[in-house]
């Protein structure tokens, strides 16, 4: 027994592999268009260098796995599988394929176009790794400004930004509601300015880009919150009303769990989507992909 294992070669795994996938020597020879005694000379150098025997051959006619060989083959597959991944890589990257991609998506963003988009890419450029992130109002294009993320599917901005492109990619609708049992809930139609009398709660961000900008705010008594999923569970718990996107709040609605409201000075209204990206970083295939894939969905109604 030797004390320390030596370093097999790729090849002598690929050997050890086919012998186990085929089932016999003679049969991994012919697949790997080699002769049977060089097949076994390869398995024979192996078990040298690793100090193990990888295959019974006394109790058996065809090569059974010992217990060291089921060890050496769960090691050896994922070796050999990771070495299959890095050449996909490279081969990608010889074709200008990005390596990975780093995606900023607007919160807002209905759940069933972000899984639709990341299924379907995961499935076409599996060698390409993405980097997800989630970020409200400014705080998506600010991530692409300071080259935190090289695409972005961003909210509606007040202000151009010089230096960022911008694509159409649909929108989302977004209504008032309250927990059943919030006075604004209990009887309609309200008033003009009933919704001041109340506490509205406002989806605000870290962004120096949206700092100090309203949207859809007509409360005095307003709560600001960076999270959305907060926002969403203190609406189910009554405190406070406020604007949420319709795909989210869906089930909500058709259960009882919040209401729709009747505000004359907040009815809701359109939350626009756009693609954007730097003009001086132009997205490659795997990117350009994505934006394709959005523009489908909002063609698609989405």
């Amino acid at each position: 027994m030797i004390s320390e294992p030596g370093t097999p070669t790729l090849d002598q795994l690929r050997v050890f592999l086919t012998v186990v996938d085929i089932g016999s020597f003679a049969g991994a020879a012919r697949k790997l268009h080699r002769a049977t005694s060089v097949v076994s000379y390869s398995i024979a150098n192996l078990e040298m260098q690793l100090g193990v025997s990888l295959f019974d051959r006394k109790t058996t006619r065809k090569p059974q796995l010992t217990d060291a060989g089921r060890t050496v083959l769960a090691e050896a597959r994922t070796i050999y599988t990771g070495i299959d991944g890095l050449r996909a890589k490279v081969r990608g990257l010889l074709h200008g394929l990005e390596a990975e991609v780093h995606l900023v998506l607007d919160v807002m963003l209905p759940s069933e176009r972000v899984v639709d988009a990341l299924k379907a890419f995961r499935e076409q450029f599996p060698t390409v790794s993405l980097h997800l992130h989630i970020e409200a109002l400014g705080a998506v294009t600010q991530r692409v400004l300071e080259r935190g993320a090289t695409l972005g599917l961003s909210g509606p901005l007040t202000t151009s930004i010089d230096g960022i492109e911008r694509i159409g990619v649909g929108k989302v609708a977004l209504i008032p509601v309250a927990a059943p049992d919030h006075p604004l809930a209990q009887h309609g139609p309200h008033a003009p300015g009933a919704g001041r009398e109340h506490v509205q709660l406002v989806l605000t961000d870290r962004s120096k880009l949206t700092e100090d900008q309203e949207f859809a705010i007509v409360g005095t008594r307003t709560w600001r919150l960076a999270d959305l999923g907060a926002k969403h569970m203190l609406l189910r718990e009554g405190i406070g009303w406020g604007n949420m996107p319709i795909d989210m709040v869906r089930d909500d609605l058709a259960s009882g769990r919040l209401v729709r409201l009747d505000l004359p000075d907040c009815v809701g209204g359109d939350y626009v989507f756009d693609i954007i990206y730097r003009t001086d970083t132009p997205p490659g295939p795997a990117a350009n992909w994505l934006i394709e894939r959005f523009k489908a969905q909002a063609a698609a109604g989405y």
